[in-house]
């Protein structure tokens, strides 16, 4: 059997862990919501006693908005309830306490995975890249707005207060009137759910216990999208070459983190799996990795090997690898020098 038969074989294989526990996911449901629940009064109640108390206690409520987050993904995908009224209802509620509108993230999550590593088809529901021809041929300014949207400290830090504050807040151009009200319910329900915590608790403590929060849980987000498909040897092509099956084994990788971590972020870690089949619920993915030995196959990190991402910018066709801003030098020709000193120019970063 040649390796592209094997590879359209792999959605069959894992078509039967498709199937919808329910009892799991209302499981999943509460041992998810009651523990964020229960952490954030908890951190309420440590501000008496001293405010390093309290960060601890809201790293740990982000990683179980992490995991609420996930349950909003997996209702995106029907994959949480076997309804899909229910799955919808859920999904908007998760919504609200991830700061994400439904239907919008839902429809632009689904373009995600129908274009995912196709070169020709970048630009709704993925992460800005380029490849070293695109940036070598680029205008100085575009160049410049790539480097500023592919530092660390942009996608990262200034990321989530864009995305979850701010982009999410406001319609997509052409969107249907479904997803606008889905849109205006889901920032009315946040309004109204911070002002009922900041008269419970006082605006004070709401924000001493919510920035933290947001912020760890928004990195969180981030970089788990980011570093699932922006891995040295990933795979990207053009449309007429371009394989749905390839792009999910070849183009996500299995990031595998330590059992605790595997649970907060519900399995998402097992990507290939996820991408090749999205309608497998969060809490089969690792059995569909362990029952499907191609699939082990896929290019696996660790949370030490991940940090080698952090140095990659541009996909380079020629090598099927992304690589740093130093590959482009013998590319670019730029018409002043200011310009060419941001091209050379060394970077703390490892680039």
């Amino acid at each position: 059997m040649s390796r592209n038969d094997i590879l359209s074989s792999l959605k069959k294989k894992v078509a039967p862990y498709e199937q919808i526990n329910e009892k799991s996911s209302l499981f999943q449901l509460v041992n998810t919501l009651v523990p964020l629940i229960a952490l954030w009064y908890a951190a309420y109640l440590s501000l008496a006693v001293s405010y390093w108390l309290t960060l601890p206690i809201t790293i740990l409520a982000s990683g179980f908005v992490v995991r609420t987050f996930i349950i909003f993904h997996d209702c995106g995908h029907q994959s949480f309830f076997k309804s899909r009224r229910a799955n919808d209802i859920l999904g908007t509620i998760t919504g609200v306490i991830t700061l994400c509108p439904y239907i919008q993230w839902k429809n632009t999550h689904a373009i995600h995975h129908a274009t995912s590593s196709n070169l020709d088809k970048r630009g709704t529901g993925d992460m800005w890249v380029l490849t070293v021809e695109e940036y070598a041929q680029a205008s100085f300014w575009t160049r410049a707005a790539y480097r500023v949207y592919r530092n660390p400290f942009t996608m990262f830090v200034a990321g989530p207060i864009y995305v979850f504050l701010f982009s999410y807040r406001f319609n997509r151009k052409g969107a249907k009137r479904k997803e606008k009200l889905n849109t205006y319910l889901t920032n009315i329900s946040i309004v109204t759910l911070y002002a009922l915590l900041c008269w419970a608790v006082g605006w004070q403590a709401f924000v001493l216990i919510q920035a933290p929060i947001f912020f760890v849980s928004g990195m969180l987000g981030i970089w788990l999208f980011y570093v699932q498909h922006q891995f040295e040897e990933s795979y990207f092509e053009h449309d007429e070459e371009w394989s749905y099956v390839n792009a999910a084994v070849e183009g996500s990788s299995y990031y595998k983190l330590p059992k605790p971590l595997q649970w907060i972020t519900g399995n998402i870690g097992f990507h290939h799996v996820h991408h090749l089949s999205p309608k497998v619920p969060n809490y089969n993915l690792e059995k569909a990795h362990n029952a499907t030995p191609p699939l082990q196959k896929a290019t696996t990190i660790t949370i030490g090997t991940s940090l080698k991402s952090l140095r990659f910018r541009l996909w380079d066709e020629e090598r099927k690898a992304f690589v740093g801003y130093s590959s482009v030098k013998r590319k670019v020709r730029l018409p002043d020098a200011a310009a060419n000193r941001l091209i050379t120019k060394p970077n703390v970063q490892g680039k």
